[in-house]
């Protein structure tokens, strides 16, 4: 990233360039210049109001050194208190806009949310933890599509995929990826003991066609006829499709749609998602160092919240926040939990970044 000073030539830059026909007609390339036009624009704008506010502070300390009235000394001293306060929270929010931001963060997800153990208590969570996001989602205007599911008897999910889209889905969500345990009384335990289960939730960033290039050759398509529930297609014609990546060996079944071309096309999504963050993942191994400064390891191994029902209460392990309002959290009230998560991660980053202001 830019220093301030380094700023105003970069924005001259980037103004030429964005009356440049040929950056114009590149439509992604036009998106990239726009947004980082902006950004430097809101950072130069709040630089000049810390600008403006200091030549304020300068005047009214001068202005304090010549009054001789008391009260109105007074008067200059909280005005002066209070710009300081206004200069910085800008000194903040800039400090803040400087910090290199996460390359996926303008990227929607798939999440996979997968029953662990605890047989059909951890199937039961994982359709209560779907239905968590859902809600969630409908409170930030995003939209859900399921993918994939494996639905189970008792009303649970074994596996269930989905995609979410929208604006910052990445940037807010990236931190659900790890080990969900509930404690909670099962509805089939009669003696009233509290049970413990696990649930793993994964966090694929989309990837685009030209993020992840996928080879005919690379690919083992299988069709099948698909099982379960799903309507009078099940058993009937060959509309699920399993897909095999042959190089990484990675398997994704879809047969929720009634039509192959359908599940074809969701099968491939998925794969793309699953080796773009394999892709992810070596690159995060090979910055050790960095992975200490993290909110969280990204690891879907990683314990990383406990939602106690008898108590009502929920912890975050990673960063010790307890909240005792599950039954809301439940219900997709999720966004003290998300944004504590992003804030901790953004004082990392800052203390890491060595932003030169």
């Amino acid at each position: 990233m830019y220093t301030l000073k380094e700023m105003e030539q970069k924005y001259k830059e980037l103004e030429k360039k964005l009356l440049d026909k040929d950056i114009i007609a590149d439509k992604n390339r036009y998106a990239e210049l726009t947004r980082e036009f902006d950004t430097i624009q809101k950072i130069l704008n709040e630089q000049r109001k810390v600008n403006e506010i200091e030549k304020e502070i300068v005047e009214y300390q001068a202005l304090f050194e010549e009054e001789s009235d008391e009260a109105t000394k007074e008067e200059i001293h909280e005005e002066v208190a209070l710009l300081k306060e206004q200069r910085e929270l800008l000194k903040k929010n800039i400090m803040i806009s400087l910090i290199p931001e996460d390359p996926l963060s303008g990227k929607n997800i798939i999440m996979e949310i997968r029953a662990g153990t605890g047989g059909d208590e951890a199937a039961l969570f994982a359709s209560d933890l779907f239905r968590m996001y859902s809600r969630y989602c409908e409170r930030m205007k995003w939209k859900v599509e399921v993918l994939s599911s494996h639905e189970i008897g008792v009303g649970g999910f074994k596996e269930i995929i989905f995609s979410i889209s929208g604006k910052d889905v990445y940037q807010k969500l990236r931190f659900e990826m790890g080990v969900h345990r509930v404690q909670r009384i099962p509805i089939t335990e009669s003696s009233g003991r509290i049970h413990t289960s696990a649930v793993t939730v994964a966090v694929l960033p989309e990837a685009e066609e030209t993020d992840i290039e996928l080879s005919q050759d690379d690919l083992r398509i299988d069709v099948f006829r698909a099982s379960g529930h799903g309507g009078q297609h099940v058993n009937t014609t060959d509309s699920a499709v399993r897909i095999t990546h042959l190089p990484s060996g990675l398997v994704v079944t879809c047969q929720d749609e009634k039509s192959q071309h359908k599940n074809k096309e969701r099968a491939l999504k998925v794969l793309r998602a699953r080796l773009f963050e394999l892709e992810e993942r070596k690159r995060k191994a090979a910055e050790a160092a960095e992975r200490r400064n993290q909110v969280g390891s990204g690891d879907r191994s990683e314990r990383i919240r406990t939602y106690n029902f008898p108590q009502n209460r929920v912890t975050d392990h990673r960063i010790g926040l307890t909240l005792y309002k599950l039954d809301l959290i439940m219900d997709g009230e999720i966004e003290e939990i998300i944004s504590t998560l992003n804030v901790e991660d953004s004082k990392m980053r800052f203390q890491k970044s060595g932003v030169n202001m």
